[in-house]
């Protein structure tokens, strides 16, 4: 769940009529090229364990709601927060439940439910998988908004045995990691300190640089406060996504090359995704005014560094998550309240194709070939 949401989370859910994800019958958001299934992870809302998983099958356009239902009959659980497909299965981090969840790419069956406290973000490599965690950071607020309970633990990896599913350690990082990524043989991370700017008034900054033969940190990086996602390309270069302050900050993307030299992007990277050595990102100027009925979207790709607008009609959608598919088409996610359902649009050339009906808080996704 984007931190810079809770608190409106919060509030939103004391005045919303919250409804459950939708029995829909099947939906169509129009057929998308080059891809076989798409799955879309709605993160449902925190304390309320409705995460839910949706399937497109792109040759028709068929939209199914809740597809997957675990072994117990219950669902994902609390807080569906990263989704990523390895080999014959998909991986899906269920932040809240403190559980990963292992399934089919063939059926959907549980393969394993691995435990983490608060996992946040997953990436592999040949052997194994890598778990970002909070580590159990957390804030309690009370009536008055003013913390009543706090817990700032600095944040772990940890890493599965893609074989086993057995969890072979886990090598302390920065403050409430978020999303990594393996170069080579370096894991990078970013640290993100959400949790202690409740308290502090200060974020992380750093990257932590983990060598994979060993498991250990060998390098920290400064690279901008609250960083977010992780992407690397094939030669690479790595990069990293900022949300900012939400006040006097901008979010930004910015690079790390081999040598482990910064360089920024871009200002304003509201959401992005990662396709074929090229990232794509929406961002707004107006990220900062809260009160802002109409905003100015961008949208963005880039490749080795150089980066190039592209032109985009959100017509209505607020970004919420980003999904690239190849051929000028996306998938882009509205969150709504973020306790009702929301939305997943379908863009091609720049223009909206068809909106449907997601789960609540849909905001990540993964391509099945």
């Amino acid at each position: 769940m984007k931190k810079a949401l809770w608190l409106l989370t919060i509030a939103v859910a004391l005045t919303a009529c919250h409804k459950d994800p939708p029995a829909n019958p099947d939906q169509n958001i129009g057929t998308i090229e080059g891809v076989g299934k798409v799955l879309v992870l709605n993160e449902g809302q925190m304390g309320s364990n409705n995460a839910t998983l949706d399937l497109i099958s792109c040759s028709d356009g068929t939209y199914k709601n809740n597809v997957f239902k675990g072994t117990d009959g219950q669902g994902l659980g609390d807080v569906g927060n990263d989704i990523a497909i390895n080999g014959n299965e998909i991986w899906i981090v269920v932040n809240n439940s403190g559980i990963v969840e292992v399934l089919s790419k063939d059926d959907l069956n549980e393969i394993a439910a691995i435990k983490i406290p608060t996992p946040r973000n997953i990436a592999f490599d040949e052997d194994y998988a890598y778990v970002s965690s909070w580590a159990g950071a957390y804030v309690v607020y009370g009536e008055d908004w003013s913390v009543t309970d706090y817990k700032n633990p600095k944040g772990c990896v940890y890493r599965i045995d893609l074989k086993t599913k057995e969890i072979k350690g886990s090598v302390e990082v920065g403050y409430q990691p978020e999303g990594l990524a393996v170069s080579g043989d370096k894991l990078y991370v970013a640290n993100s300190g959400g949790i202690s700017y409740n308290v502090t008034f200060t974020y992380d900054n750093t990257v932590s640089v983990i060598d994979t033969k060993s498991f250990s940190v060998s390098k920290t990086i400064e690279v901008a406060v609250n960083l977010n996602k992780v992407y690397a390309d094939s030669k690479g270069l790595v990069y990293v996504t900022s949300l900012g302050d939400f006040y006097t900050l901008s979010s930004g993307l910015y690079t790390i090359n081999q040598s482990g030299e910064v360089f920024i992007v871009e200002d304003y990277v509201s959401v992005s995704a990662f396709l074929d050595d090229c990232i794509y990102w929406i961002g707004n100027k107006e990220e900062f005014d809260y009160a802002a009925t109409e905003r100015t979207w961008k949208a963005f790709k880039c490749t080795n560094g150089d980066k190039e607008e592209i032109q985009l009609d959100l017509d209505g959608v607020k970004p919420f998550g980003l999904c690239a598919l190849g051929g000028g088409q996306f998938l882009i996610s509205d969150a709504g309240d973020y306790v009702n359902p929301g939305t997943v649009s379908l863009f091609r050339d720049g223009k909206k194709v068809k909106t449907v009906t997601a789960g609540v808080s849909p905001g990540h996704f993964a391509i099945l070939k």
